[in-house]
């Protein structure tokens, strides 16, 4: 018994000197500064000096007085921060953490929604250590409001995690240079850098950007640095949390920082839902009836390159991201019969008649982007929307024969198609990411890959063709070796080369489909694979909301953002890409015994089905009922107009009624495997 309760004892003595040393290595390598503004003037900066007890008492150029404390914990340390004002002020805040052991050039980064290892697959004039060893990057740009870093050398990370909760944010005059902010602001800044061979935590309050803020597509502009007002005798507290995490590589480190974030966060369910899910597609079905539009040589509906304001028709149909016009044909034709909607069956029917009449070039490809007005047709393919066309001919015809309705035809041309796209397929298993209508490669780049295994594993369940089971098998040995393996989830878009959140979720949803069409120790592997690509999945979407100003018309109309994805490193806003991935997630939870993916998954639903849907009574910015929005900028970033707080003036609903549809069709994929 003795023995026992001193094994004990020296477990507990052992942990708690484990959180001791930890503290303290952390704590001696912290710096502290503030940077004061003089209004008319050029701001100073002042390197804090603390005491033993951690507080600087301020001085006569400086009057405010300093307190950090440092708590420790079992396996992590909380870091407050108080600051108070002995005469008015305008300040920013900010402490340098050293990590030495750290080493910066084996290490890799993870800031969530925005900085993936070194960010190198992004170009130049986009954020990469390319541009610079050392950033400081405001907090709503990140889906967790988290900077972290793992060394694959030593198997371990750290993690910096605000925890004040961050509601409220002003507005700036200038988006560059000392700026003073006009009222109260919660939102700080976190950031990363090297120092001597290893690394350090930077974190800012309120918000700074170094050594570039980045204020549209490929456009890197001058640092920024924000000034908060206290007037004398006002105290600010911020608090956060640094956290040592022991893993074995970086895709583990991910998935334990992701739970690490959700479960300090909680991201909760939006409880108030105005519509059902039936009720929301209804809605929706409002877009499709006004989008519809008759070329005579195809038909479809516009929802490509709308303008937010007037959404008009344009004369353009594009198959796939971004148009999705077959995908949402299906989805009308479904709906349709389902409620007795004449009109819009009609149109469905209409639409999939021209296409399998006209919407095959001779070469057999699908016809991807044609603009009517123009008289112009793309004559560059990719893989991508051959396989998303595909995706929604497929459903399509497993429907129609489960009415009796046969179509020899398009099934005729479906092989055709696939047969060509196969002679793109590389000896280690990828497709080239573009090509002309010969089929000569245009772009070689791999990642995207995993979009063709969706309709392979289709073609073959409704076939009954083994190759197609086998060319897919081939694209999931690549995607282990070549993206999921390494943790390297890039250029699945179609308009940007860089880090980016469909390159993760299409990887983690062909291993779905992969596993819906194998058995044994095959389908456990690609369930293991698929959770993998998932965590990167899940790293793009928000945890928390990030706060608007008054006068911000995101903010005006109460808008969460929690749930939605950060799109990727080069085009910084928000969207409701998701379409079948909540059902992976659902899969996963099932199947990993892992209830954070369900419960996640949960929150995705309740908040981008309705926040932003146009109804009667509320366009949500938009012109017309049903016309889901897109470009959705939620920090100080724009996509070519408007900018923080609102939408881009151009868009492209056709893909976001098509991801808001799927999102509320629970078991479509399963259903079809059936």
């Amino acid at each position: 018994m003795k023995r026992s309760i001193l094994l004990c004892l020296c477990i507990i003595l052992g942990i708690n000197a484990q959180a001791e040393n930890f503290s303290k290595e952390i704590k001696g390598n912290a710096a502290y500064s503030i940077s004061i503004k003089k209004p008319g003037n050029v701001a100073r900066d002042f390197p804090i000096q603390l005491d033993q007890n951690g507080e600087f008492g301020g001085s006569e150029d400086l009057p405010m007085r300093v307190e950090v404390l440092w708590d420790e914990k079992e396996g992590y340390t909380d870091i407050l921060v108080k600051l108070e004002a002995r005469a008015t002020v305008f300040y920013n805040f900010s402490s340098k953490i050293h990590l030495d052991e750290m080493d910066y050039d084996a290490s890799q980064i993870l800031m969530p929604g925005y900085w993936y290892r070194k960010n190198l697959r992004s170009p130049d004039n986009a954020p990469s250590v390319r541009e610079s060893t050392d950033w400081l990057i405001r907090e709503d740009r990140l889906s967790s409001p988290l900077v972290s870093i793992f060394n694959p050398k030593n198997r371990h990370g750290y993690s910096l995690l605000r925890l004040d909760e961050i509601a409220k944010t002003s507005l700036t005059t200038h988006e560059q240079g000392e700026v003073i902010l006009s009222g109260e602001n919660d939102l700080g800044a976190l950031g990363f850098g090297k120092a001597g061979p290893g690394s350090y935590f930077e974190f800012s309050y309120p918000f700074a950007e170094r050594p570039y803020t980045y204020i549209r597509k490929l456009t890197l502009a001058e640092p920024v640095t924000a000034y908060a007002k206290l007037e004398a005798g006002e105290t600010r507290e911020l608090r956060y949390r640094i956290k040592k995490h022991k893993n074995n590589e970086f895709s583990d480190f991910v998935a334990t920082v992701w739970h690490h974030s959700y479960q300090q966060l909680k991201p909760a369910p939006i409880e108030e839902q105005k519509f059902s899910n039936h009720e929301v597609k209804g809605v929706l079905t409002s877009y499709f009836k006004s989008s519809y539009v008759d070329f005579e040589e195809l038909k479809g509906f516009s929802g490509v390159h709308l303008e937010t304001a007037v959404c008009s028709s344009t004369g353009i149909l594009e198959v796939g991201f971004i148009g999705r016009v077959l995908l949402n044909a299906f989805n009308a034709l479904e709906f349709a019969e389902a409620n007795a909607d004449r009109e819009l069956k009609t149109m469905a029917d209409a639409i999939f008649e021209s296409y399998i009449s006209n919407g095959f070039n001779q070469s057999g490809l699908i016809r991807e982007v044609i603009d009517f007005e123009k008289k112009t047709e793309s004559e560059v393919y990719s893989i991508r929307r051959q396989s998303e066309g595909l995706y929604a001919l497929l459903l399509f015809l497993k429907y129609e024969k489960e009415k009796g309705r046969n179509h020899p035809e398009l099934e005729g041309k479906i092989k055709n198609l696939f047969t060509q796209l196969i002679s793109l397929q590389y000896k280690d298993g990828s497709f080239p990411r573009k090509f002309d209508t010969d089929l000569k490669v245009i772009d070689e780049t791999g990642g995207s890959s995993p979009s063709i295994v969706l309709p392979l594993t289709m073609a073959y369940h409704y076939f009954r063709d083994k190759r197609y089971l086998e060319v897919a098998r081939k694209v999931a040995k690549y995607q282990e070796s070549a993206i999921i393996g390494p943790s390297d989830y890039f250029s699945s878009t179609l308009d940007a080369d860089c880090e980016d959140k469909e390159a993760s979720l299409y990887a983690a949803t062909a291993m779905y489909y992969l596993a819906q069409v194998t058995k044994g120790k095959e389908r456990q592997h690609y369930i293991d694979l698929a959770k993998k690509a998932a965590y990167f999945t899940l790293s793009w979407y928000y945890t928390w909301d990030v706060p608007f100003s008054q006068g911000e018309m995101l903010g005006d109309l109460e808008m969460k953002s929690r749930g939605w994805g950060n799109v990727s490193v080069e085009n910084n806003h928000i969207d409701v890409f998701i379409f079948e991935f909540d059902e992976v997630l659902d899969w996963l939870a099932e199947e990993t015994k892992e209830p954070d993916f369900s419960a996640f998954a949960e929150v995705i639903r309740s908040s981008m089905r309705e926040q932003l849907l146009p109804h009667e009574g509320n366009l949500m910015g938009v012109a017309k009922i049903g016309y889901y929005p897109e470009v959705v900028q939620h920090t100080a970033w724009d996509y070519g107009k408007n900018g923080k707080g609102f939408y881009n003036d151009i868009f492209a609903p056709g893909w976001t009624v098509a991801s808001i549809w799927e999102l509320l069709t629970i078991g479509r994929t399963t259903g079809y495997f059936k």
